[in-house]
């Protein structure tokens, strides 16, 4: 286990050192293109700032997909389980919906039309 915990750290800082030192950079069109979200880059700048929403419901998906992964061993094994155990998957069922109850509360489902952060007027200032 030791040589694992030292191999596997040095290997990743190799190979992440190799590919900053040898990588050809050479931007193109399609790099620097909007990327699915349907953000134009803003004066060569690769990365486009997008609304928090889509970290959010990304979030959330990952939340409620890992719900899934964890009842599912339940739902194989309901036959086997004790009452106490089925009251232990209902109490995480109930403190998952209370969570969505308050994401949906506060509007982090709620899609706006600002798409970024960045105000529009200093947007057509700069071009």
């Amino acid at each position: 286990m030791l040589v694992l915990f030292l191999l596997v750290p040095v290997l990743v800082a190799v190979l992440l050192l190799l590919n900053v030192l040898l990588a050809v950079h050479r931007p193109d069109t399609e790099k620097v293109s909007a990327y699915e979200c349907g953000f134009n880059v803003l004066s060569h700048q690769v990365r486009a700032p997008f609304a928090v929403q889509y970290y959010l419901v990304g979030i959330l998906f990952l939340i409620f997909d890992l719900e899934i992964a964890v009842l599912y061993p339940l739902a194989v094994t309901l036959y086997e389980v004790t009452a106490y155990g089925f009251y232990v998957a209902m109490l995480f069922v109930v403190m998952l919906t209370i969570g969505f109850v308050y994401e949906y509360g506060k509007g982090a489902l709620k899609f706006t039309d600002h798409r970024s952060s960045i105000n529009r007027t200093m947007l057509s200032t700069m071009q």
